[in-house]
């Protein structure tokens, strides 16, 4: 299978599904914003700002130049946080050829429209698009740790081409046509995520981390039903499996942001020792406007208290006391 391939985005998930892409052979242009980190890369075979002791494969060729890294390929990955998808998008729409396939691969949703990222570039572009999904942290792929992710569309054929292209010994990639819960499971948890973190920060135990977690998968689910998933999407790859990633991992720059607020960081100095994008809090805005809005009716009281956290000044402490006094009730509803 021969595929001209884009990866848009020099972040740590660009360059790791780059390097993954390399496995069978592709030649894949990396694109970056800065000159420097280009050349950089160019010149040294690493990406110093995420994996300064990883070499690159000679597969890889990092460019600054849009139309050069999109122009003619067959297959786009946007590699972007959720606030630049849009500009993104518009700046790829001058090069991208009208077959190319389109795979989104952050995990958020716009604060002000409550969009996905694949609703906001099928907004911009009237390619076919398909979301990539999962517990798939940068650090591991890059590392040929085995991973398996999610690749979602309306359009199933252009799905398998996205699963063929990026599977190889270490990464196996599975596919399904819920875009819509595939999505949401990978946004959503990301609030879940900054829950385990905050009550990780507190000092509670593997009790408290379980029980966040499976409720936490509950809230998800039932949020992305209402707005017309499959369920049964939450039970796998890009939902159970993305949130258990997320909500226990090293790598998971959500859980880190919440084990700090946890600890008593204000959320301007969490970010700041983060050091990368916290989609979470975003998340979390867009989630609780869109609930206020009516655009969603669904129970939410984890994303609740994580938001009067994060934007109301509450104490994280007072936050997970109402968590555990709330009415009783049964666990199946």
């Amino acid at each position: 299978m021969t595929k001209k391939i884009a990866v848009i985005g020099g972040g740590s998930w660009g360059t790791a599904i780059a390097e993954n892409l390399t496995k069978n052979n592709f030649n894949v242009y990396l694109y970056a914003k800065r000159a420097e980190q280009v050349n950089e890369m160019i010149k040294t075979g690493r990406n110093k700002d995420y994996f300064p002791d990883y070499k690159l494969s000679d597969f890889i060729i990092p460019t600054n130049d849009l139309k050069e890294a999109v122009s003619n390929k067959d297959i786009v990955f946007i590699s972007v946080p959720t606030s630049a998808t849009r500009e993104v998008s518009r700046k790829v729409k001058k090069y991208i050829s009208k077959d190319a396939i389109v795979v989104s691969t952050a995990k958020g949703i716009d604060e002000d429209s409550f969009l996905t990222n694949s609703e906001i570039i099928s907004e911009e572009l009237a390619n076919t698009i398909t979301v990539l999904s999962g517990p798939t942290h940068a650090e591991e792929v890059i590392l040929d740790k085995p991973t398996a992710a999610v690749v979602a569309s309306k359009d199933m054929e252009s799905a398998k081409v996205v699963q063929k292209a990026m599977s190889n010994i270490r990464f196996r990639a599975y596919t399904n046509p819920d875009i819509v819960g595939v999505e949401l499971g990978g946004a959503i948890k990301n609030i879940i995520a900054l829950a385990s973190g905050i009550v990780a920060g507190l000092g509670y135990g593997d009790n408290s981390i379980a029980a966040l977690i499976t409720r936490g998968l509950t809230e998800i689910s039932r949020f992305g039903v209402e707005l017309g998933a499959n369920k049964a999407t939450f039970s796998g790859l890009s939902g159970l499996g993305d949130l258990v990633v997320t909500c226990t991992s090293e790598h998971s720059r959500n859980r880190s942001f919440g084990y700090k607020i946890g600890q008593g960081l204000s959320i301007d100095e969490a970010e700041r020792e983060v050091g990368q994008v916290v989609e979470g809090i975003k998340t979390t805005r867009s989630v609780i406007l869109a609930k206020k809005g009516g655009k969603v009716k669904t129970e939410m009281p984890i994303t609740e208290e994580i938001y009067e956290v994060l934007f109301e000044d509450k104490d994280p402490l007072k936050a997970v006391d109402d968590l555990m006094n709330r009415e009783i009730k049964t666990e199946i509803s």
